[in-house]
């Protein structure tokens, strides 16, 4: 298969599987998927024959992001990615609580957006400050 890319279109490709790759096993340890990191490694092995070498590096006889990758703003991006995901999923699951762990039907959609909006305000407002846990200690 062949696939023609612009020299930009490439280097937003380049994000997109570091990202993808990155979803899928940073969290993995020992146990990532291997032919995720290979299709990481195949894309990134261009990077020389597109004037972006210092985008890739070998370690281990394997093609892998560089460092100067990693530390271009990548990790920014999917910081803020991991933070709005964050606050979605707390508020959602702290408005669900509030309705007695209730599953979302249409009878209470209404009601259960309401209170996920307003989590979602509180945590733009004041992050996770005004937020308390009772340890029962």
């Amino acid at each position: 298969m062949n696939i023609e890319l612009t020299e930009k279109q490439y280097r937003y490709l380049l994000d997109l599987v570091y990202i993808g790759n990155w979803v899928m096993n940073s969290t993995r340890e020992n146990d990532r998927i291997r032919e995720y990191d290979q299709i990481e490694s195949l894309i990134f092995s261009h990077c020389p024959h597109h004037g972006m070498k210092k985008l890739a590096e070998r370690l281990d006889g394997e093609i892998i992001p560089s460092r100067a990758f990693a530390d271009g703003g990548i990790h920014e991006v999917i910081e803020d990615y991991e933070d709005v995901t964050f606050y979605e999923i707390l508020a959602e699951e702290m408005a669900l609580r509030d309705m007695n762990g209730e599953p979302m039907t249409r009878e209470n959609y209404a009601q259960l957006m309401e209170r996920i909006d307003a989590y979602l305000d509180e945590f733009d407002e004041h992050g996770t400050d005004h937020i308390s846990v009772d340890l029962g200690e």
